[in-house]
C-alpha cells in the first residue's frame, strides 16, 4: 500500500480530484488552507479570500498500480500550476 500526498494551489483542486476519480483510487482525504514554507515561498491565508494563496493537501492510499495511472494527469497539473507530489510507503496499523 503507498500513501500520495499531494499539496498545490486550492484553485486546482477540482483538476486534482477529476484525475483521482478517473483513476479510480478508492478514496482520499481533503484538506483545505493548507499553509506553510516551501523552498521558494510562504504559503499563508492572507491571500485566501482572493483564493491565490491558499493551498489544498489531498492524500491518497492505493496501490501503486493505480499511482501509476494518474502519474501523467498529477504531474502535468503540477508543472503547469505548481505543486508537490510525494509517495511513499503506508502500512496500516
Amino acid at each position: 500500500m503507498k500513501r500520495l500526498d499531494l499539496i498545490f494551489s486550492e484553485r486546482e483542486l477540482d483538476a486534482i480530484l477529476k484525475a483521482l476519480e478517473e483513476a479510480e483510487v478508492p478514496g482520499y482525504t481533503v484538506m483545505k488552507h493548507a499553509t506553510g514554507k516551501g523552498p521558494q515561498t510562504v504559503v499563508s491565508e492572507d491571500m485566501e479570500f482572493t483564493g491565490l494563496g491558499a493551498n489544498a493537501h489531498v492524500i491518497v492510499f492505493c496501490e501503486i498500480e493505480i499511482i501509476n495511472n494518474i502519474k501523467e494527469n498529477i504531474q502535468s497539473i503540477l508543472n503547469y500550476y505548481g505543486g508537490v507530489a510525494y509517495i511513499s510507503e503506508a502500512i496500516e496499523m
